[in-house]
């Protein structure tokens, strides 16, 4: 009995194997998730049980504009790869390096808020319980926007040099998988930190 013959439709139609990069991304999410996973709950769980102060309540500052500034990140990285997608790589450059202003201003806010945490509400890693989860997961978040930044900068780098092109869309699409990702932690730090923490 002779095998069934592939037509073209059928063809088309066939699973292809995604790229090395964006699974072995995806791989890296995954343990990366299970990780921030345990930072959120141990400081879910530690919520209150602190002996002495201070508090959330007493210290803590929503930090909206930081927020605004790295949730709007995600966006300037999607036009960065739709335009390098689209061969317009100086639109690439600008959206890149947009992401990457973003990016700092987030740091830079969060250092902001350590400094005010530290020296003006004396709130240290061995202050108390709250102070020991705080500084671990947002620290964690931090240390993952400073590595992607990291990045974003290489990027920018080959930009300026003429090294990025049509191409490599698929590569900077990959890597802004991770930014996606950090941002989406955010979004829980945000929700566990400074709503369900307060």
């Amino acid at each position: 009995m002779s095998s069934p013959s592939l037509t073209p439709s059928s063809l088309e139609s066939a699973w292809i194997l995604p790229s090395r990069g964006r699974v072995g991304m995806f791989c890296l999410i995954a343990a990366e998730s299970a990780m921030f996973t345990i930072f959120l709950v141990a400081y879910i769980f530690y919520i209150g049980k602190s002996q002495s102060g201070p508090t959330p309540k007493e210290v803590l500052e929503v930090p909206i504009f930081a927020t605004i500034c790295l949730l709007s990140s995600s966006l300037t990285i999607h036009f960065a790869v739709a335009a390098l997608r689209n061969a317009k790589s100086s639109l690439f450059a600008i959206w890149w390096f947009l992401t990457m202003a973003l990016g700092i201003i987030f740091l830079v806010e969060t250092g902001r808020e350590w400094h005010h945490l530290i020296f003006e509400s004396g709130l240290t890693i061995s202050t108390n319980l709250f102070g020991t989860t705080y500084y671990s997961l947002v620290g964690l978040h931090a240390f993952h926007v400073t590595v992607g930044l990291i990045g974003l900068t290489i990027g920018m780098i080959l930009a300026l040099l003429g090294k990025v092109k049509q191409e490599h869309h698929e590569r900077a699409d990959v890597f802004s998988l991770y930014w996606h990702f950090v941002d989406v932690v955010w979004i829980a730090v945000f929700t566990v930190v400074y709503v369900i923490g307060r």
